[in-house]
């Protein structure tokens, strides 16, 4: 698994303080689009694990991180560097756009 699950307690030290770019699925599991999207997520967490840090919030269960970026809807992939978020995503999106959202994070 290349992608690592953040909660509301860890997400300063494992997405804010973390040193490369971090992509952020703000999701939950009763979600459909989500579940589309995830297994991108998964494909791209895996293709660019020597780049990127990727992280899954559930956001039922750690309504403090989606509430502090202003999560109002699901899917939301956020792109945090350098403890800032730089670009955000907001629902289903394709996988070629969340690559080119990479590219243009790294």
């Amino acid at each position: 698994m290349a992608y690592i699950t953040v909660s509301d307690a860890d997400f300063q030290k494992t997405v804010l303080d973390e040193k490369k770019p971090v992509l952020v699925d703000f999701w939950a599991p009763w979600c459909g689009p989500c579940k589309m999207v995830g297994p991108v997520i998964e494909e791209l967490a895996e293709e660019y694990k020597d780049k990127i840090v990727v992280a899954k919030v559930n956001v039922d269960d750690n309504p403090d991180s989606a509430g502090t970026y202003g999560v109002m809807s699901i899917p939301t992939i956020a792109f945090f560097k350098n403890g800032q978020i730089v670009k955000t995503l907001i629902g289903a999106q394709p996988k070629d756009s969340i690559k080119s959202a990479i590219q243009e994070i790294l």
